[in-house]
């Protein structure tokens, strides 16, 4: 019998919580408390890819490129090779920490970390619309400067008052480089990481040649995206919550564990679900069960294997909870 495969997305918690300085040590301690909940998945026998954010060490890389222009006088790199370094730091850090806790577990599995690109379509509208926000804060002056010198884009930002922040596209992923290469390896027993903080978003030219593009993928939907293209059984989001929340931290809050396609984007449509935090996790889930995944799971990051926590996402309700 062929083993399911399934597609986890680690959250940037998973490897970074909000009140740290983001020092290795405490990256690493993360990554493995967030890892080992991973094992149970394996010994009941299933295949594994996994994804990860870079939200917090994509920033920091950009605002190292910053100093370094600004001390150094050194070249800042593009938005597309900061992608491409995070993807390999992380990638690092999960595959030596997930190497050991597999050997401390007695499981023999090859675990293979990949610098990917995300292909997405050149004239997709977000291309003209950015929204996301990336690297340091600067002051008015400093950057209408960085407008007139790099054609930068800056939103005001609301957490420091008179700061403004570069804000880049981010389009929809449509398909990922070595997909099949991925899907084989998967399904000969390989743990692959792939499409680290939604992969480096590329196009294909008049010419058939990869391009990049200054922008960055919602790592939830680019997960979403190799889970539909490997043809993924399960796809599970780990992130800083145990549930999904209808109303959260509101008076009326209510726990969501199981819910179908047309339930979960009824709430979608009448704004249950926070635009910054949650809805992007939900679309994805919602992409992944209508392109014909079996089940999303939406859980707390060191929650996984306990049956007691989780949000499961379907097609249809399986039995009558609802």
């Amino acid at each position: 019998m062929e083993k399911k495969l399934a597609v986890i997305a680690l959250g940037g918690n998973a490897l970074l919580r909000g009140n740290q300085k983001g020092t290795i040590e405490e990256q690493n301690a993360n990554t493995i408390d967030t890892l080992e909940n991973l094992v149970y998945l394996i010994k009941e026998g299933y295949n594994l890819i996994i994804s990860h954010g870079n939200g917090p060490q994509v920033g920091n890389v950009l605002m190292d490129n910053a100093a370094g222009v600004e001390k150094y006088d050194n070249a800042a790199m593009p938005l597309d090779v900061c992608v491409a370094f995070t993807q390999g730091q992380i990638g690092y850090m999960i595959e030596r920490n997930l190497r050991n806790i597999l050997k401390e577990h007695g499981i023999q599995r090859n675990v293979i970390s990949m610098v990917s690109q995300v292909i997405v379509d050149k004239n997709d509208p977000a291309l003209q619309n950015p929204t996301k926000r990336v690297g340091k804060i600067y002051m008015k002056d400093e950057a209408d400067k960085l407008v007139q010198e790099k054609g930068w884009v800056f939103k005001e930002e609301i957490k420091v008052e008179g700061g403004w922040r570069r804000v880049v596209p981010s389009p929809d992923p449509k398909d990922f480089m070595n997909a099949d290469l991925v899907e084989r390896l998967a399904r000969e027993g390989n743990i692959v990481i792939t499409t680290g903080g939604g992969g480096i978003p590329v196009y294909i030219d008049e010419k058939g040649d990869i391009q990049p593009i200054e922008g960055v993928i919602d790592k939830d939907l680019a997960s979403a995206m190799v889970g539909n293209r490997v043809k993924a059984d399960e796809f599970y989001i780990l992130t800083d919550v145990p549930y999904i929340y209808k109303d959260f931290k509101k008076p009326t809050e209510k726990k969501l564990e199981f819910l179908d396609y047309a339930d979960t984007m009824k709430y979608l449509e009448d704004g249950t679900f926070a635009e910054g935090s949650m809805a992007p996790k939900i679309r994805a889930c919602l992409r992944f069960v209508k392109a014909g995944g079996q089940k999303s799971v939406i859980t707390e990051a060191t929650k996984l294997e306990d049956r007691r926590y989780g949000s499961k996402i379907t097609m249809e309700y399986e039995d009558d909870r609802r």
